[in-house]
């Protein structure tokens, strides 16, 4: 397994396990559900870029994100997210 898709497959997989935790506790926090939700998105597609880049097999998500928006709008959505989600924000983890 190539060690970025590894290191990939390992983000994905901390990220879903921290919405679960988030979204399975009695009190479910709309902000934090959210913000564990993004990171499962942003990571899902790095995973799906690296396997895309590295084999030429589409993306094994492409059904999850069937949107029926054009392509065009779905890629300018995608970057916007994910410079969101680099973007550093102060109240972020508490």
């Amino acid at each position: 397994m190539s060690n970025k898709i590894a290191a990939a497959r390992k983000t994905l997989t901390k990220a879903i396990k921290k919405h679960a935790e988030i979204v399975g506790g009695t009190a479910v926090s709309l902000k934090k559900a959210q913000r564990a939700a993004a990171e499962i998105q942003s990571a899902a597609s790095a995973y799906a870029k690296l396997v895309e880049e590295k084999t030429g097999i589409p993306t094994p998500f492409l059904t999850l994100w069937n949107s029926g928006l054009e392509a065009a709008t779905i890629a300018s959505l995608v970057a916007e997210r994910d410079a969101l989600a680099r973007k550093p924000h102060k109240n972020r983890d508490k």
